[in-house]
Protein backbone atom coordinates (compact mmCIF):
# COMPACT_ATOMS: atom_id res chain seq x y z
CA UNK A 1 0.00 0.00 0.00
CA UNK A 2 2.00 2.86 -1.15
CA UNK A 3 0.34 6.36 -1.49
CA UNK A 4 0.34 8.57 -5.05
CA UNK A 5 -1.40 11.62 -4.77
CA UNK A 6 -4.27 13.00 -2.74
CA UNK A 7 -7.66 14.40 -3.60
CA UNK A 8 -6.64 17.77 -1.98
CA UNK A 9 -5.76 20.77 -3.65
CA UNK A 10 -3.81 23.76 -2.43
CA UNK A 11 -4.23 27.26 -3.86
CA UNK A 12 -1.34 28.54 -2.14
CA UNK A 13 2.61 27.42 -3.51
CA UNK A 14 3.70 25.36 -1.03
CA UNK A 15 7.50 26.63 -0.45
CA UNK A 16 8.59 25.35 2.23
CA UNK A 17 7.74 22.03 1.49
CA UNK A 18 9.62 22.70 -1.60
CA UNK A 19 12.81 24.16 -0.05
CA UNK A 20 12.42 21.01 2.55
CA UNK A 21 13.01 18.45 -0.47
CA UNK A 22 15.54 20.53 -2.20
CA UNK A 23 17.37 20.67 1.51
CA UNK A 24 17.49 16.75 1.41
CA UNK A 25 18.08 16.68 -1.75
CA UNK A 26 21.43 18.87 -1.91
CA UNK A 27 22.19 17.11 1.17
CA UNK A 28 22.00 13.41 0.56
CA UNK A 29 23.78 14.51 -2.80
CA UNK A 30 26.63 15.98 -0.76
CA UNK A 31 27.85 12.47 0.73
CA UNK A 32 26.75 10.27 -2.09
CA UNK A 33 29.79 9.57 -2.31
CA UNK A 34 30.53 7.89 0.89
CA UNK A 35 28.38 5.06 -0.06
CA UNK A 36 31.31 3.61 -1.83
CA UNK A 37 33.33 3.59 1.28
CA UNK A 38 31.45 2.24 4.06
CA UNK A 39 33.86 2.96 6.69
CA UNK A 40 33.84 6.75 5.57
CA UNK A 41 29.79 6.72 5.10
CA UNK A 42 29.42 5.45 9.39
CA UNK A 43 31.84 7.70 9.95
CA UNK A 44 29.84 10.35 8.71
CA UNK A 45 26.72 9.12 10.45
CA UNK A 46 28.40 8.84 13.67
CA UNK A 47 29.08 12.56 13.36
CA UNK A 48 26.02 13.77 11.88
CA UNK A 49 23.27 11.33 12.38
CA UNK A 50 21.03 10.82 16.15
CA UNK A 51 23.18 8.60 18.33
CA UNK A 52 20.93 7.60 21.94
CA UNK A 53 24.11 6.88 23.71
CA UNK A 54 25.77 10.08 23.12
CA UNK A 55 22.73 12.26 23.43
CA UNK A 56 22.49 10.14 27.42
CA UNK A 57 26.10 11.73 27.68
CA UNK A 58 25.55 15.03 26.68
CA UNK A 59 26.73 15.20 23.45
CA UNK A 60 26.28 15.27 19.51
CA UNK A 61 22.98 17.37 20.45
CA UNK A 62 23.00 18.65 17.10
CA UNK A 63 22.43 14.97 15.40
CA UNK A 64 18.29 15.56 17.08
CA UNK A 65 18.09 18.33 14.14
CA UNK A 66 21.03 17.25 11.74
CA UNK A 67 19.58 13.27 11.18
CA UNK A 68 16.42 14.94 9.79
CA UNK A 69 17.98 16.12 6.79
CA UNK A 70 20.32 12.43 6.14
CA UNK A 71 19.20 9.33 4.26
CA UNK A 72 20.44 6.03 4.03
CA UNK A 73 19.77 5.15 0.42
CA UNK A 74 17.96 6.71 -2.54
CA UNK A 75 14.62 4.66 -1.80
CA UNK A 76 14.82 6.04 1.60
CA UNK A 77 14.88 9.74 0.23
CA UNK A 78 12.68 9.17 -2.57
CA UNK A 79 9.80 7.41 -0.57
CA UNK A 80 9.85 9.97 1.92
CA UNK A 81 9.83 12.90 0.39
CA UNK A 82 7.24 11.13 -1.47
CA UNK A 83 5.37 11.11 1.38
CA UNK A 84 6.27 15.39 2.34
CA UNK A 85 4.83 16.29 -1.38
CA UNK A 86 1.46 14.69 -1.15
CA UNK A 87 0.46 15.88 2.81
CA UNK A 88 2.83 18.57 3.06
CA UNK A 89 1.51 21.47 0.91
CA UNK A 90 -2.44 20.93 2.53
CA UNK A 91 -0.57 21.78 6.15
CA UNK A 92 1.77 24.39 4.84
CA UNK A 93 -1.55 26.28 3.50
CA UNK A 94 -3.18 25.90 6.76
CA UNK A 95 -0.48 26.81 9.08
CA UNK A 96 1.50 29.19 6.50
CA UNK A 97 4.92 29.12 5.53
CA UNK A 98 6.63 30.16 8.79
CA UNK A 99 4.43 28.63 11.00
CA UNK A 100 4.85 25.09 8.71
CA UNK A 101 8.27 25.25 8.95
CA UNK A 102 8.41 25.98 12.72
CA UNK A 103 5.87 22.48 12.96
CA UNK A 104 7.80 20.32 10.56
CA UNK A 105 11.09 21.10 12.92
CA UNK A 106 9.28 20.33 16.03
CA UNK A 107 7.86 17.44 14.72
CA UNK A 108 10.83 16.32 13.62
CA UNK A 109 12.57 16.76 17.12
CA UNK A 110 9.69 15.08 19.09
CA UNK A 111 10.34 12.40 16.81
CA UNK A 112 13.75 12.04 17.27
CA UNK A 113 13.21 12.66 21.01
CA UNK A 114 10.83 9.31 21.13
CA UNK A 115 13.33 7.39 19.78
CA UNK A 116 15.96 8.13 22.13
CA UNK A 117 13.79 7.57 25.11
CA UNK A 118 12.86 3.84 24.11
CA UNK A 119 16.39 3.25 23.88
CA UNK A 120 18.52 5.48 25.55
CA UNK A 121 21.71 3.96 25.40
CA UNK A 122 21.46 2.51 22.08
CA UNK A 123 24.07 3.13 19.47
CA UNK A 124 22.94 2.40 16.44
CA UNK A 125 22.66 5.70 14.52
CA UNK A 126 19.16 7.16 13.67
CA UNK A 127 18.50 9.01 9.81
CA UNK A 128 15.96 10.49 7.96
CA UNK A 129 12.99 12.73 8.00
CA UNK A 130 10.65 10.33 7.97
CA UNK A 131 9.90 11.46 12.42
CA UNK A 132 9.29 14.86 10.97
CA UNK A 133 7.09 13.90 7.58
CA UNK A 134 5.13 11.33 10.31
CA UNK A 135 3.97 14.77 12.23
CA UNK A 136 2.59 16.07 9.22
CA UNK A 137 0.80 12.89 8.57
CA UNK A 138 -0.75 13.11 12.09
CA UNK A 139 -1.72 16.54 11.52
CA UNK A 140 -3.40 15.86 7.97
CA UNK A 141 -5.27 13.20 9.83
CA UNK A 142 -6.70 15.59 12.43
CA UNK A 143 -8.03 18.47 9.58
CA UNK A 144 -8.70 16.09 6.56
CA UNK A 145 -10.06 12.52 7.52
CA UNK A 146 -12.11 12.00 4.68
CA UNK A 147 -9.60 13.39 1.82
CA UNK A 148 -8.82 10.59 -0.48
CA UNK A 149 -5.70 9.78 -0.87
CA UNK A 150 -4.75 7.30 -4.04
CA UNK A 151 -2.80 3.99 -2.93
CA UNK A 152 -0.84 2.03 -5.00
CA UNK A 153 -1.49 -1.22 -4.03
CA UNK A 154 0.36 -5.03 -5.12
CA UNK A 155 -1.85 -8.07 -5.08
CA UNK A 156 1.04 -10.69 -6.20
CA UNK A 157 1.05 -9.77 -9.81
CA UNK A 158 -2.71 -7.26 -9.64
CA UNK A 159 -1.40 -4.30 -9.32
CA UNK A 160 -4.30 -1.44 -8.66
CA UNK A 161 -4.62 1.89 -7.97
CA UNK A 162 -7.30 3.17 -5.33
CA UNK A 163 -8.80 5.76 -3.63
CA UNK A 164 -9.50 5.42 0.62
CA UNK A 165 -9.93 7.89 2.97
CA UNK A 166 -7.16 9.19 4.49
CA UNK A 167 -8.22 7.79 7.53
CA UNK A 168 -7.86 4.68 6.33
CA UNK A 169 -4.53 4.96 4.74
CA UNK A 170 -2.59 7.06 8.16
CA UNK A 171 -4.80 4.67 10.67
CA UNK A 172 -3.08 1.92 9.49
CA UNK A 173 0.09 3.42 8.67
CA UNK A 174 0.51 4.09 12.48
CA UNK A 175 -1.20 1.43 13.36
CA UNK A 176 1.59 -0.72 11.76
CA UNK A 177 4.76 1.32 13.09
CA UNK A 178 2.89 1.24 16.95
CA UNK A 179 3.05 -2.84 16.06
CA UNK A 180 6.23 -2.87 14.80
CA UNK A 181 7.89 -0.74 17.26
CA UNK A 182 6.19 -2.98 20.29
CA UNK A 183 7.41 -6.07 18.63
CA UNK A 184 10.85 -5.14 17.58
CA UNK A 185 14.11 -4.05 20.04
CA UNK A 186 14.50 -0.80 20.23
CA UNK A 187 18.09 -0.85 20.04
CA UNK A 188 18.31 -2.94 17.05
CA UNK A 189 18.88 -1.36 13.27
CA UNK A 190 16.80 -1.20 11.12
CA UNK A 191 13.44 1.47 10.85
CA UNK A 192 13.56 3.51 13.69
CA UNK A 193 9.36 2.89 14.54
CA UNK A 194 9.01 5.04 17.57
CA UNK A 195 10.37 8.01 15.84
CA UNK A 196 7.47 7.76 13.37
CA UNK A 197 4.82 7.18 15.90
CA UNK A 198 6.20 9.68 18.19
CA UNK A 199 6.26 12.19 15.21
CA UNK A 200 2.64 11.26 14.23
CA UNK A 201 1.22 12.15 17.71
CA UNK A 202 3.12 14.94 17.93
CA UNK A 203 1.28 15.93 14.52
CA UNK A 204 -1.81 15.65 15.91
CA UNK A 205 -0.94 17.41 19.21
CA UNK A 206 0.57 20.57 17.28
CA UNK A 207 -2.28 20.83 14.93
CA UNK A 208 -4.42 20.24 17.92
CA UNK A 209 -5.03 24.60 18.76
CA UNK A 210 -5.59 24.74 14.85
CA UNK A 211 -8.27 22.69 14.51
CA UNK A 212 -9.63 24.06 17.50
CA UNK A 213 -9.44 27.41 16.51
CA UNK A 214 -11.36 26.27 12.99
CA UNK A 215 -13.71 24.71 15.00
CA UNK A 216 -13.05 21.56 16.20
CA UNK A 217 -15.99 18.95 15.83
CA UNK A 218 -17.69 21.75 14.37
CA UNK A 219 -15.21 21.91 11.88
CA UNK A 220 -15.76 18.07 11.23
CA UNK A 221 -19.25 18.84 11.17
CA UNK A 222 -19.33 20.94 8.38
CA UNK A 223 -17.23 19.72 6.29
CA UNK A 224 -17.97 15.43 7.34
CA UNK A 225 -14.02 15.64 7.58
CA UNK A 226 -13.65 16.58 3.70
CA UNK A 227 -11.48 19.59 2.61
CA UNK A 228 -13.33 22.32 3.16
CA UNK A 229 -13.28 22.66 -1.35
CA UNK A 230 -13.44 20.84 -4.22
CA UNK A 231 -11.44 17.84 -4.31
CA UNK A 232 -9.42 17.14 -7.27
CA UNK A 233 -10.65 14.40 -10.03
CA UNK A 234 -8.18 12.18 -11.90
CA UNK A 235 -8.88 10.34 -15.00
CA UNK A 236 -8.29 6.59 -13.84
CA UNK A 237 -6.15 5.43 -15.70
CA UNK A 238 -3.54 8.12 -15.27
CA UNK A 239 -1.59 9.70 -12.70
CA UNK A 240 -0.98 13.29 -13.06
CA UNK A 241 0.67 15.48 -10.25
CA UNK A 242 -1.28 16.67 -7.79
CA UNK A 243 -2.68 19.70 -8.52
CA UNK A 244 -3.60 23.20 -6.89
CA UNK A 245 -6.62 24.77 -7.29
CA UNK A 246 -7.04 28.04 -8.40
Amino acid sequence: MFPLRDHNPSTRTPFVVYALIAANVIVFLSYWGLFANPVALDRFFMDWALIPAAISEGMHLHGLFTSMFLHGGLLHLGGNMLFLWIFGDNLEEEFGHLGFLAFYLAGGLAAGLAQYVTAPYSTVPMVGASGAIAAVMGGYLLLFPRARVDILIFLIIIIRILPVPAWLMLGLWFGLQLFAGVSTPSDAGGVAYWAHAGGFVAGLALTLPLWLRRGGPGFWARTHGHPPHPEARYRPTTIPPVRRRR
